[in-house]
C-alpha cells in the first residue's frame, strides 16, 4: 500500500439501522466488520433501541465464526448519521428520514415467519439474505 496524506486518505464508512439494534442490524454490522477487516468503519443502531441482542442472532453469527457478544443496541444520533457514507435501513419498522449528502439504502429484509418459518431456521435464512446484500455493498465500498 502507498502511503497517502490525510487528506487523500479516506475509509468508506457505514451505518446500520433497524428498528431495535438487537438483531438485522446488528448481523449486518457483524458481517461486514469481519468481511472489511478494518478497510471499511461500521456502526450500527436502532431507531428505537431494545433492551439487549437478539440471543438467535449472535448465535447465528457464532455459526459463521462472527463474534457479536461484545456489542449492546445502541440509539441513533446525528454524529453517526452526519459521520457516515453509507445508511442501510433493515426491515420495514425503523423509520428514518434520508439524510442530504448521505447514501441511503432501504433493505426490505426477508422475512421467513411470513411464511411460518421460525426459530434458528428463520435467523439463520434472515441472516443469509443479509449476508449476500452486505457482500455487495462492501464490494461496491472496498472499489470506490
Amino acid at each position: 500500500m502507498t502511503n497517502q496524506t490525510p487528506a487523500t486518505q479516506t475509509t468508506p464508512s457505514v451505518l446500520f439501522v433497524c428498528s431495535k439494534n438487537g438483531g438485522k442490524s446488528q448481523l449486518a454490522a457483524g458481517l461486514m466488520k469481519q468481511l472489511a477487516g478494518g478497510d471499511i468503519t461500521v456502526y450500527s443502531a436502532g431507531t428505537k433501541p431494545g433492551a439487549c441482542l437478539n440471543p438467535q442472532a449472535v448465535e447465528s453469527l457464532t455459526e459463521l465464526g462472527v463474534d457479536i457478544t461484545g456489542e449492546h443496541p445502541k440509539p441513533l444520533t446525528d454524529e453517526v448519521l452526519d459521520a457516515v457514507d453509507v445508511v442501510v435501513v433493515l426491515g420495514t419498522e425503523a423509520k428514518l428520514e434520508a439524510h442530504e449528502g448521505t447514501r441511503f439504502e432501504f433493505w426490505e429484509t426477508d422475512e421467513p415467519s411470513e411464511r411460518g418459518i421460525e426459530g434458528m431456521e428463520r435467523m439463520r435464512l434472515v441472516r443469509d439474505d443479509i449476508k449476500a446484500r452486505v457482500q455487495k455493498l462492501h464490494a461496491e465500498l472496498a472499489r470506490d
